[in-house]
C-alpha cells in the first residue's frame, strides 16, 4: 500500500494569509516536494534549496539539493523519512534572497491510486521577484 501525504505549506512571514495544501506519494522524492511547491506558488526553479527538518537555515539536520562529502540528499523519498502528522520543516530556496517555507504534515494516509503532487487548496500569492521601477534604480 502507498502512503499519501497532505502538507501545509506557507511562505514565512505571510501568517495565515498565503499558503498552499499539497498531496503527495511518499513514493516521491524531496526534490518532487520541491518541484511541486514552486509550482504551487508559480516560482521559477533555477536556485540551490535545502529541507530544514529542524527548521533552521544551513543546519546540521537538513537535506541538500546539492549534496557534499556525504551530507543527506534531496533524492530521498518521503516514505524514508519517517514523517510524523503535525510534524513541521522548512524549505529554505535560494540561498541569496533566502526563501522559507513552512511545511506541516496534515495528514498521512494509505493509498492504492497513483498520486501525481497537486494543490488541492489555496490561498492568497507572493512574488519571488517582486516588480521595480527599473528608472528608480538608474536616478
Amino acid at each position: 500500500m502507498k502512503k499519501k501525504y497532505t502538507l501545509k505549506v506557507f511562505p514565512a512571514g505571510a501568517g495565515k494569509e498565503v499558503y498552499r495544501v499539497i498531496e503527495i506519494s511518499g513514493e516521491h522524492s524531496l526534490d518532487d516536494l520541491c518541484k511541486a511547491i514552486l509550482l504551487a506558488f508559480d516560482f521559477i526553479d533555477e536556485h540551490l534549496y535545502e529541507f530544514c527538518m529542524d527548521n533552521r537555515m544551513y543546519s546540521n539536520y537538513s537535506y541538500q539539493s546539492d549534496p557534499e562529502d556525504g551530507e543527506p540528499s534531496t533524492r530521498i523519498k518521503l516514505d524514508k523519512m519517517g514523517l510524523e502528522i503535525k510534524q513541521k520543516f522548512s524549505l529554505h530556496y535560494d540561498f541569496g534572497d533566502d526563501w522559507m517555507f513552512t511545511i506541516i504534515v496534515q495528514k498521512i494516509a494509505d493509498t492504492a491510486e497513483k498520486i501525481i503532487p497537486n494543490v488541492i487548496k489555496e490561498k492568497g500569492s507572493i512574488e519571488q521577484y517582486p516588480e521595480w521601477d527599473e528608472e528608480e534604480d538608474y536616478e
